[in-house]
């Protein structure tokens, strides 16, 4: 009877100089092989982040989705570069999964990144050096974020190899699993790694064209801004359907404009020019504010940061001086 406490007892002793919080109460020869599931799926899950994912980050975050780690294996860092606060896991020494919500902290990422480089709003880090495209020599291709896609894509695909083995043991443990998880496991966490350590480099030296981003609000704000104007008439003691209709008929025109003949965005004009809206042209200039269609973008980032980002970071101030190379 005095024997069982004692193996607990040295169990646990065991467990905290391993410098883990807790053990598995029942196991045979080996953990159950579920737990690679977990583990990489972890990793599946940063991997669809990394590529895209829907932006609905504001109906998961938040207080009742509070960061957990899912097993006790080394910690990933989160660091927040200062000039840009881009919030990237940064590769550590020795790695712990965290279960966090993915929208949380990749919203929408490298996709994103190639998309708007293509638009020219912004581009990753281009060494003086680099060819952006061996046919094309103007191109400065994202060469980054593509290579962070295509790992990503073999990251999330291997989270199937612990599917297939945890389905296929017989009674407590078969042999065929060892080869398989030497390879699935190792390449899971290097090509995590590998990414992590390419967006921390994207991150500390992305630029951003404000103009550009300029340009093209002025170009689409007068569609965005049809409703807040038929809004506006409505107040004004217009007719809601048939404001719609003026504003539907002049909307097409202009795009016509600038669809067919290359031209500027002149819908205002229109609406400048028809008698119609009278009630309103004197509030055209702060219906057409940009401020006014962020709604509380700014402040929402801001309070994500100082209650969800920086404790997380907080700990680990002390190894995040770390700049990220690439050898390209």
């Amino acid at each position: 009877m005095s024997f069982l406490p004692k193996v607990e007892q040295l169990d646990k002793m065991v467990t905290e100089k391993a410098g883990f919080k807790r053990a598995f109460i029942i196991t045979g020869q080996t953990y159950t092989r579920k737990v690679d599931i977990e583990v990489l799926s972890v990793l599946a899950s940063l991997g669809a982040s990394v590529h895209k994912v829907s932006g609905d980050s504001d109906e998961r975050a938040g207080p009742h989705r509070q960061a957990k780690p899912a097993l006790d294996f080394d910690p990933i860092l989160f660091r927040s570069q200062e000039k840009s606060d881009v919030v990237l896991a940064s590769r550590a020494p020795l790695l712990r999964v965290w279960v966090l919500p993915v929208p949380l902290l990749f919203p929408q990422i490298c996709t994103d990144i190639r998309l708007l480089a293509n638009l020219k709003e912004m581009e990753e880090p281009f060494e003086k050096q680099q060819i952006g495209s061996s046919a094309m020599p103007y191109k400065r291709n994202p060469m980054r974020s593509e290579r962070c896609c295509s790992l990503a894509r073999h990251l999330m695909i291997l989270v199937t190899d612990p599917l297939q083995t945890a389905s296929v043991q017989w009674f407590e443990r078969t042999l065929d699993d060892s080869a398989n998880r030497r390879i699935c496991l190792a390449e899971a966490f290097l090509t995590a790694d590998t990414i992590l350590n390419t967006l921390q480099n994207i991150s500390e030296g992305l630029v951003v064209y404000p103009k550009v981003i300029e340009r093209r609000i002025r170009q689409e704000l007068p569609f965005m801004a049809t409703e807040n104007i038929i809004m506006a008439m409505v107040k004004a003691g217009g007719n809601r359907q048939d404001c719609h209709e003026k504003i539907r008929v002049l909307s097409q025109q202009a795009a016509a404009v600038v669809k067919q003949e290359g031209g500027d965005n002149d819908l205002i004009e229109r609406i400048q020019a028809d008698a119609y809206f009278s009630p309103i042209h004197s509030q055209l200039d702060h219906l057409l504010d940009p401020s006014t269609f962020t709604g509380r973008a700014s402040q929402q980032v801001q309070r994500f940061l100082e209650e969800e980002v920086y404790p997380l970071l907080k700990p680990y101030e002390s190894v995040m001086k770390v700049k990220a190379e690439l050898c390209l």
